[in-house]
């Protein structure tokens, strides 16, 4: 209780540290945004855990990492990316109103770096703890994933400040793999002689077609055409024609057979070729990664004085995927209480701040304990 107490009394610096996160700008694809927020959350943990940041620079970007004692026992991590582009706070600014704190990136996942800290920093050891805070997250963690890997080993337990589902924790996340078709085909004149021609796009759209057979909603698993493009000139048989498609899977085994099929593809169309390419893949986060670690959080809860914890299956992939398939247990969705991630207005519940902060904390020592 003495903790809850402690950390809701601190609410209002960690609204103060919350709007200097939020208005350092920082969309995935500006690396120097993200490098000059990198600067601002590792002079806020400088402040709160007396420490400064190990900076581990990969294609162009800084993540930040912090190791306390060896070896790691704990891993916390979160991202300081965002969605959002530089000058968006112009239209948008950080704001607090009516019990909720908005402004772009607050809810995914700056108010989660907040409460890591703050959660931290209300320990009086950090003996085998670590942090990570990427900035390529929201694009699927491509630079990051090699620190991620190199970080785990040994770990016990990896908690992730993702926001929360309407304030459950995230016990499930979807794997993520995206996918482009390419066909070749041959060019025509459309009015003078098409059947010389090869259509690029007639193939494509026996391809999709296929393809979005593959989906099996029972099982939780979607595979959904996405962007789609062919041909050059409206007077000529397409010779090129493409799609993305976008896959969500609830297990590692629906992953492979969508992988297997994919790459099966064959086509239908005289003179055409098929080619698919994987481009990114995150792997899914089982129930069985987490079902340990939520019931301990459960029980911390309520030794904490907090509401009893509830829990989600989600869509989107976080870092948590990653962790779990390099075979740690995971605890996703610590983050903030709030909703529209991604979307104009995201917002979070400020009074949620520090009870979030005091559950990190307290499943922290339980599990140093």
């Amino acid at each position: 209780m003495a903790l809850l107490e402690d950390l809701r009394a601190r609410t209002p610096a960690m609204v103060d540290a919350l709007r200097v996160l939020v208005e350092a700008e920082s969309p995935t694809a500006d690396a120097d945004a993200c490098r000059a927020c990198a600067d601002v959350a590792d002079a806020l943990a400088a402040e709160l855990l007396g420490r400064r940041a190990e900076r581990v620079q990969a294609g162009g970007r800084v993540h930040l990492r912090w190791r306390f004692g060896a070896p790691t026992r704990v891993l916390l991590v979160g991202h300081l990316d965002t969605v959002w582009p530089v000058g968006t706070l112009a239209r948008w600014p950080f704001e607090v109103r009516d019990g909720h704190a908005t402004g772009p990136g607050v809810f995914d996942m700056k108010a989660g770096v907040v409460q890591l800290f703050f959660a931290l920093a209300a320990l009086d050891s950090l003996d085998g703890v670590a942090v990570l805070l990427t900035t390529d997250e929201e694009t699927g963690s491509a630079t990051a994933r090699p620190l991620l890997e190199d970080t785990a080993p040994g770990v016990e337990a990896a908690l992730v400040l993702e926001p929360s589902a309407h304030g459950s924790l995230k016990t499930e996340r979807k794997g993520v793999a995206h996918y482009e078709l390419e066909v070749t085909g041959r060019a025509a004149h459309a009015g003078l002689d098409p059947e010389k021609g090869a259509n690029a796009a007639v193939e494509l759209a026996h391809q999709l077609l296929a393809v979005a057979a593959l989906a099996r909603p029972e099982a939780g698993t979607t595979v959904t055409p996405t962007t789609v493009r062919a041909g050059t000139v409206a007077n000529a048989v397409p010779a090129e024609a493409s799609a993305f498609v976008d896959v969500r899977v609830r297990t590692l085994a629906e992953s492979e057979r969508i992988a297997f099929a994919l790459a099966g593809l064959r086509p239908v169309t005289p003179g055409t070729s098929v080619t698919v390419s994987c481009i990114v893949e995150v792997p899914p986060l089982e129930r069985r990664a987490s079902a340990g670690l939520f019931a301990r959080a459960r029980r911390v809860a309520e030794e904490v004085g907090l509401p009893p914890l509830t829990d989600a299956s989600v869509g989107g992939g976080s870092d948590g995927n990653t962790l779990a398939a390099l075979g740690l247990a995971v605890l996703d969705g610590l983050g903030a209480v709030g909703d529209r991630a991604h979307a104009e207005g995201e917002y979070v519940e400020v009074g949620a701040l520090a009870d979030r902060a005091a559950l990190v904390a307290a499943l922290v020592q339980d599990l140093l304990a």
